[in-house]
């Protein structure tokens, strides 16, 4: 019976917003410590990541483990993170630009912008850790 009805209950949790919560803002402040805590390598001194991200609103990070690093910029909004995307393809490298969809993905106010092509389960740990 538990299986029956445990299903149905845990898909209701999630549409109600219980287990793990939808942020509408991310932030430094909250997503560094999760980074951190998966083993990541995170600074978060903006001004020295580059030009972007020291013009990012909200602030930003770099968040490095074995073999890949992810920046992440924080804006005010969802329009904002649009620049910073717009910013990052306009001045990324040449080796790098045809490249830059593979890389690059923004979730609400947050740029993420990886050194290569992140694997899903690495994807997946980052995207979890925005707060």
């Amino acid at each position: 019976m538990w299986v029956r009805c445990g299903a149905p209950l845990a898909v209701a949790m999630v549409l109600a917003g219980c287990g793990n919560p939808v942020h509408s803002h991310y932030s430094v402040k909250q997503t560094a410590p999760c980074l951190r805590k998966l083993g990541y390598a995170v600074s978060t001194n903006a001004s020295k990541l580059g030009p972007i991200e020291a013009a990012a609103t909200e602030g930003a990070l770099l968040a490095k483990e074995r073999g890949n690093a992810v920046r992440v910029t924080f804006s005010q909004n969802s329009s904002e993170a649009g620049n910073v995307e717009a910013a990052y393809r306009r001045f990324v490298s040449k080796k790098l630009r045809p490249h830059i969809d593979d890389v690059m993905l923004s979730q609400k106010n947050a740029v993420l912008l990886w050194t290569i092509t992140p694997p899903k389960d690495e994807l997946n740990r980052v995207l979890g850790c925005l707060k």
